[in-house]
């Protein structure tokens, strides 16, 4: 038994920093929450009915009461609306005198899954909330043993979460046994929809008469340390000397945000003066050497790269070729230039150019993400990393085209 025990305990504590692993890499693209992105803060209250004829060992659970909710909404993997995703909500509950007296607020997370076995431990992708069925997918540890926690979507009305009441029935069941109801949640988002910063603790606040297993707390621990702790530096991080100087940054910042939303950047020192690569960027015709998958050049309007001109190119390898366009919204010549870069079917993509004339060097930084089109469906965090990686090539072949004289 004692070996049983050490073996479960080694497999549970390797899973747990196999996934915070995994978390430390999502931070390089979402530094502030790897998963559950974006979400929608809604308060409300649960009633709970109390289990007289079953008890679930639970103290909270097994008294009758009125706890006070603050709550998130959210989508696991961010996709967009129209996309089926895990759904997640994390509750807040203010526990009533009755169930605690003096106890701390107790924090509970669901996650969309399947209600039957075993589909109630297992994670699946929803639409959205109609017909959703959640639980805490691994159990707590009651007088009477392990309790899962569900919830069912009773109505939705007028039909949005942001401005109707989301009214669910709180279920308990033993991890094989039938589900038992004893609540109801109503949950609403208030008069101004919004996020909320809370972070939700299941390991730390836990319903009075409820504890964690050793072995969820294993598995889950080092990916919740893992999601709080500062996010690490980009890997490839420029060195002192080719870091951009401060009014270059706050340039960047004025056009490219921070966080969660931010561009994908990636930065070069080129051994060439700003005029030398200005004269590359100026000339549209140049655009396919140095853009990594502009193919040819068809035509360029006569007055680029001022604002409104555009250069019409091919994207793909022939002959597997897509006609179409990109558009200038924006110039500083020398200095900066903003585009936007169509490419479908993928769709359409904002592009930013900038340059630091460092003397006998020049540090350009391009920044671009998805605007619209399949392209922006990619979730941000795999997008990213492609998006950089194919930046990072054009740079490339930006600074060669600049050091070998290319431009009018």
């Amino acid at each position: 038994m004692t070996q049983q025990l050490r073996v479960d305990s080694a497999v549970t504590g390797s899973a747990g920093q196999a996934f915070a692993a995994l978390f430390r890499l999502l931070k390089l693209a979402r530094p502030d929450r790897p998963i559950h992105p974006q979400g929608l803060g809604l308060a409300g209250e649960l009633s709970r009915t109390g289990n007289p004829a079953e008890p679930s060992g639970i103290d909270w659970l097994d008294s009758p009461g009125t706890d006070q909710l603050v709550a998130r909404f959210s989508r696991s993997v961010g996709l967009p609306q129209a996309l089926p995703d895990i759904l997640g909500l994390a509750l807040r509950v203010t526990t009533s005198a009755a169930a605690a007296p003096g106890s701390n607020p107790a924090d509970v997370l669901f996650a969309s899954t399947g209600w039957r076995l075993p589909g109630r431990f297992l994670l699946m992708p929803r639409l959205d909330v109609a017909g959703a069925t959640m639980t805490t997918l691994m159990p707590y540890r009651g007088r009477r043993g392990p309790v899962l926690l569900g919830l069912r979507t009773r109505s939705l009305l007028p039909g949005s979460l942001a401005s109707g009441e989301w009214v669910l029935a709180l279920y308990w069941a033993s991890p094989g046994g039938p589900w038992r109801e004893c609540g109801e949640l109503r949950l609403q988002a208030g008069a101004n929809p919004a996020d909320i910063p809370l972070r939700f603790d299941p390991l730390e606040n836990q319903p009075p008469g409820a504890q964690t297993y050793g072995w969820t707390r294993r598995l889950r621990k080092p990916s919740y340390q893992a999601a709080r702790r500062p996010a690490p530096p980009a890997v490839g991080r420029p060195t002192k000397a080719a870091r951009p100087s401060k009014a270059a940054a706050r340039r960047q910042e004025s056009t490219t945000e921070t966080g969660r939303n931010s561009m994908s950047t990636v930065s070069q020192l080129f051994k060439s003066p700003a005029a030398d690569v200005w004269r590359v960027v100026a000339d549209g015709w140049l655009y396919s050497g140095w853009v990594v998958g502009a193919s040819r050049i068809r035509d360029v309007d006569a007055e680029w790269p001022q604002t409104g001109a555009q250069l019409h190119h091919s994207v793909g390898a022939w002959p597997f070729v897509i006609d179409d366009s990109t558009r200038v919204t924006a110039v500083e010549p020398g200095r900066s230039l903003e585009l936007v870069a169509r490419g479908w079917p993928m769709g359409e993509a904002k592009v930013e150019v900038k340059l630091e004339d460092r003397g006998n060097q020049c540090l350009v930084t391009i920044a671009e993400d998805a605007i619209r089109g399949p392209g922006k469906l990619m979730p941000k965090f795999l997008r990213d990393p492609l998006i950089s990686a194919r930046n990072r090539e054009t740079l490339r072949r930006l600074e060669l085209m600049a050091i070998g004289g290319a431009g009018k």
